[in-house]
């Protein structure tokens, strides 16, 4: 029923899908898998970077520039989970507020919920709910979280790195390998003290071979976003990765995305049988208070897990 719904533009329906997706309602995996097909057409944007360097507010003005080509935009915003609520705190859906009543943006924030990797468990399927609704790019912005970012690469089909000057972003950049992810540099804030520096050292790094494997020379970008400075030209730069993309490894991206979403699912899905199949028998916390208690180590609980998956049921 809600598939049906978002693949006739009813934005309830859609609403309702994502809401259940992180709420992990079983039924949403069936509205999924009609979904599926189809899927594939957006362009997939990661943006990612150390907090306090502008991601929310460079994502807020790469949406007006979207819009004002005619493009529509889907927004994954990754939030760090209130302690309190468990819930998003939605520091970048408010940044964003006036786009909040264009018919062609959707803005969703999601807790990270203790998810690794700068996404939340969530958000591969939440892009193929806006990839459904038809809209041309979805831009997922990270939560910040600095050296656990680069799963990012798994999702999006373009990465933008945004560093800003006088952090030392440059040398966190190499620690995290985050040189390696990024398809596109960003220096924001580029009015700052350094910033001329900072994009050298960059362009310095990215020519002694720790750009991009794919043959695309990643550029390096000064922007300050709260101003637009910057912003056509860097959008100028994601239509040239897509381009390049189209024409040499867009299916390579595609494919490497489908089996990562894969081979998470059956991760989610092996665990939810174990869990279920030993609480059924009562052996589940049992298990967990024994390692609790260092009086079985992990490894061996793990595969006393495996080994309760391959026997037989007992109806």
């Amino acid at each position: 029923m809600l598939a049906e719904g978002i693949l006739k533009g009813e934005i309830r329906a859609a609403a309702r899908l994502m809401r259940d997706i992180d709420d992990e309602v079983p039924s949403a995996r069936e509205e999924l898998k009609k979904l599926f097909p189809h899927t594939g057409r957006a362009h997939i944007v990661g943006v990612t970077g150390s907090p306090g360097t502008g991601k929310s507010t460079l994502v807020d003005h790469l949406i007006q520039a979207m819009r004002e080509k005619g493009l529509t935009v889907g927004v994954v915003a990754v939030d760090p989970t209130s302690p309190f609520s468990g819930g998003a705190i939605l520091g970048d859906r408010i940044r964003m507020q006036r786009h909040s009543t264009d018919p062609g943006v959707f803005i969703r924030s999601l807790a990270t919920r203790g998810y690794l990797g700068g996404l939340s468990r969530s958000t591969h399927d939440i892009v193929d709910v806006m990839d459904a609704m038809g809209k041309d790019v979805i831009l997922v912005e990270t939560v910040g979280v600095g050296q656990d970012e680069v799963e990012v690469i798994r999702l999006a089909h373009t990465n933008i790195v945004v560093l800003i000057p006088g952090m030392g972003d440059d040398i966190q950049a190499i620690k995290a390998g985050i040189l390696e992810v990024g398809d596109i540099f960003v220096v924001n804030k580029a009015d700052r003290e350094g910033a001329d520096k900072t994009v050298r050292e960059l362009e310095i790094m990215l020519e002694m071979g720790h750009g991009s494997e794919d043959g695309w020379k990643p550029p390096v970008l000064k922007t300050i976003a709260v101003h637009h400075q910057g912003i056509p030209e860097l959008l100028r730069q994601i239509e040239l990765h897509r381009d390049y993309l189209k024409e040499h490894i867009w299916e390579d991206r595609q494919r490497r995305r489908i089996q990562e979403k894969f081979l998470e699912t059956v991760r989610d899905l092996l665990f939810e049988e174990a869990s279920r199949r030993l609480q059924k028998e009562r052996k589940w916390n049992a298990l967990m208070e024994a390692v609790g208690r260092r009086e079985i180590d992990p490894y061996s609980a793990a595969e006393q897990v495996l080994a309760e998956m391959l026997r037989p049921e007992v109806s």
